[in-house]
């Protein structure tokens, strides 16, 4: 009976910390959203702002302000388009990669499944001179190319993939053959459309990652050209340091497709997140 009347208490105390440690998640993002719409003499001279103003969006994407803005609209669609285009790329990559190593019996197969593990304990840095040295030489320097065909591998999503697809069953594959289908019918109508969730968690990494780089974006872009949102939000600390609220504003703008993706894909991380977990 004591236990009865106290699980109302803990029920309430759970929710009330789960709610004060969201709140504390979400906050610095409320916080940016709130700054992008403040007035320019509000912007971080209050937890809240007590007056707003559309002032930092326009400064984006009006050329009627003072100072003329970057090329906000360009950059974004630069951003979609370098991402989109090299997680694309990362994936089909991954998923030929990590079937061979599954479920294709070949000579060398474990020594190319260990170099994939043993390349990931290394940081990405160190190949950084390597990178740039062999874009500079191809000429590929301010261009889309430049920016996308280096980042078109993922050691990691290898790695998941192949772990994926070894807990298919073989004879699911033996008999796909034996009713006639090739590898890459099997991979394509077969084995991806079985890896939906571990598919959705891939996805959203990489374009999160991809999005969100900024160190060889700066390498390789030169002009407004092939410039990313990354790039104009790091030089609004010169440049254009003097307007914090545009840089709010350009920042919100950076991270909302991030959470419209994981929105639109939550059901499906969900469950690939309970598959890597175990």
């Amino acid at each position: 009976m004591v236990g009865t009347k106290n699980k109302p208490y803990k029920v309430a105390l759970n929710y009330a910390i789960t709610i004060v440690f969201l709140l504390i998640m979400i906050f610095p993002f409320i916080y940016l959203i709130l700054n992008s719409f403040a007035s320019w003499d509000q912007v971080d001279k209050h937890l809240i702002p007590t007056s707003y103003t559309l002032r930092s969006w326009q400064w984006l994407f009006s050329n009627s302000v003072t100072v003329a803005p970057a090329p906000w609209i360009a950059a974004f669609f630069h951003t979609f388009l370098v991402t989109t285009i090299s997680v694309a790329l990362m994936m089909l990559f991954a998923v030929m990669v990590a079937y061979a190593l599954a479920k294709v019996r070949f000579r060398g197969r474990k020594l190319v499944d260990n170099f994939i593990i043993f390349q990931m304990f290394f940081p990405a840095i160190i190949l950084l001179i390597p990178q740039f040295l062999l874009v500079t030489k191809m000429g590929m320097i301010d261009s889309f190319s430049g920016m996308i065909l280096p980042t078109a591998v993922s050691m990691w999503a290898i790695f998941m993939y192949t772990n994926f697809f070894k807990a298919i069953p073989d004879t699911l594959i033996e008999s796909a053959k034996l009713d006639g289908a090739s590898d890459l019918q099997i991979l394509f109508k077969i084995v991806i459309p079985m890896s939906k969730s571990i598919t959705t968690v891939i996805f959203l990494f990489l374009y999160t990652e991809r999005w969100t780089t900024l160190l060889w974006d700066m390498i390789v872009s030169k002009s407004d050209g092939t410039v990313t949102l990354n790039v104009l939000i790091s030089q609004m600390f010169g440049p254009y340091g003097t307007y914090p609220g545009p840089m709010y504003a350009a920042s919100v703008l950076l991270t909302l497709p991030l959470i419209v993706l994981f929105l639109l894909f939550s059901k499906n991380f969900q469950d690939g997140m309970q598959y890597t977990l175990k």
